[in-house]
């Protein structure tokens, strides 16, 4: 049984579209322009992937919302449970940008980060 999957690629601006399909023997991949756009869908159909961004609390009034993300991408139904882990967050000391908030973030080996420089807000 064969299945087939369109999409488009993210990996570069192109934004090639992608037909794979799924055989027996593999996944074979047309309308890339380039070896990543194969690895992409391949990548896409075997064990989707995503990026996480979002916001944590922090206990300072100056700025009591921080963004975040993900310092990787993380497998796709993991993301659900990385959004709800972010509720339970809360930030006790100013942050810069990279530190990591949360490490490991739901056992995927990928650490949440913060995204802005909590110190030039609040001044410590």
């Amino acid at each position: 049984m064969t299945e087939t999957f369109e999409m488009i690629c993210i990996v570069c601006p192109r934004g090639c579209r992608l037909k794979a399909e799924r055989t027996a023997d593999g996944i074979a991949v047309t309308g890339n322009k380039c070896p990543r756009g194969a690895k992409f869908a391949e990548e896409e159909i075997v064990a989707p992937k995503r990026s996480f961004t979002g916001t944590v609390r922090s206990v300072f009034p100056e700025m009591p919302v921080v963004p975040v993300r993900t310092a990787g991408e993380v497998p796709k139904d993991k993301v659900k449970e990385v959004a709800l882990l972010t509720r339970d967050v809360l930030l006790t000391r100013a942050y810069g940008v990279g530190e990591v908030a949360v490490d490991n973030v739901c056992g995927t080996g990928v650490d949440l980060i913060v995204t802005a420089d909590m110190r030039k807000v609040i001044g410590s």
